[in-house]
């Protein structure tokens, strides 16, 4: 079957198309027919040897999830599995591939009409939205800023945010363009890249959602209000500077408070049960989905292009 592997780390060129052996599901494994892959910041990150540390080696195959049917299962998982359309978090690797394997833990039948494109635009990044608001002690009437809110976790936690009864839900973003997208889901506030030139934007934010951390991360620090919680659940611009938790200790006054978020860190049951949740909510169209665009498997290298240009608005996906 064909597969997308690193094989070497930096641009997107050094991803490479092969043919690998069909993967055979073990002990309490299925294995899935893909029929979308989702492309994500996380694998631009892998892919530009950034997480190098965590032991990441040339050869390594992408992708995290997918969403097709289940076309075999391994010792000990129910066989009315098979033939069953599903979601499915692979993990840090095995997702760009015509099958793949999970373990039947992190995988989720699909509601009757929900896609395919549209499970893997939201069933990663829904969960890290919703508890990242939740580790922010996101409270009803307060000011919010999602940094970098053209993604797919952006999307969703703007669409939360204001759901929940935000008093405002400023964005981020590149272009004008994007920001009336945003505003469609339900953002109140666009700001540039820099977090300016929002009109009557407020001056502090109660919460902060960072998905892109990098050098201007200490900037967005400063707006946030006294008592103010900023939670980081990505850096697909690159890693903060070392020094700037100086920033808080500047502002010790204020008790303002910083964290990282991982979902890795929620149980699985508790991540099932609010992705099957979203998954409902937005069969019914009660939560949005954005697909930017559909590729075959074998653009994989497009696709990240796209991404690393900051082209894309919600998600890319893979399709085999």
């Amino acid at each position: 079957m064909k597969a997308v592997v690193i094989r070497e780390f930096g641009n997107p060129e050094g991803l490479e198309v092969i043919d690998v052996p069909v993967p055979v599901p073990g002990p309490g494994q299925v294995r899935i027919a893909t029929e979308a892959i989702g492309v994500g910041g996380v694998d631009a990150v892998i892919r530009r040897g950034t997480l190098a540390a965590y032991g990441f080696r040339a050869g390594h195959l992408l992708g995290s999830e997918v969403a097709g049917s289940v076309t075999a299962v391994g010792e000990g998982v129910d066989a009315s599995w098979i033939g069953r359309r599903v979601w499915a978090f692979t993990g840090l690797s095995g997702g760009y591939a015509e099958q793949a394997v999970a373990s039947v833990d992190d995988v989720l039948p699909l509601p009757h009409g929900f896609t395919s494109t549209d499970a893997v635009a939201l069933g990663g990044s829904g969960v890290v939205a919703h508890f990242a608001l939740e580790r922010a002690r996101f409270a009803p009437g307060e000011a919010v800023l999602v940094r970098g809110a053209a993604g797919s976790i952006g999307i969703t936690a703007v669409q939360l945010a204001a759901r929940n009864g935000a008093g405002s839900v400023a964005v981020t973003t590149s272009s004008a363009e994007r920001g009336a997208r945003l505003r469609e889901l339900g953002a109140t506030h666009v700001l540039n890249r820099s977090g300016e030139d929002g009109q009557d934007a407020p001056a502090g934010f109660d919460v902060v959602i960072d998905v892109v951390g990098g050098p201007q991360l200490p900037l967005f620090l400063d707006r946030l209000n006294s008592n103010g919680r900023y939670v980081a659940v990505g850096v697909v611009g690159g890693q903060p500077p070392a020094d700037f938790g100086t920033r808080l200790m500047d502002a010790f006054r204020r008790s303002l408070s910083f964290a990282t978020f991982s979902s890795d860190t929620v149980p699985g049951p508790d991540r099932n049960a609010v992705r099957s949740s979203q998954f409902a909510d937005a069969a019914l169209g009660d939560l949005r989905t954005r697909v930017h665009e559909v590729l075959p498997l074998d653009q994989a290298a497009l696709a990240h292009r796209k991404m690393d240009a900051g082209e894309v608005f919600g998600r890319v996906v893979l399709a085999p």
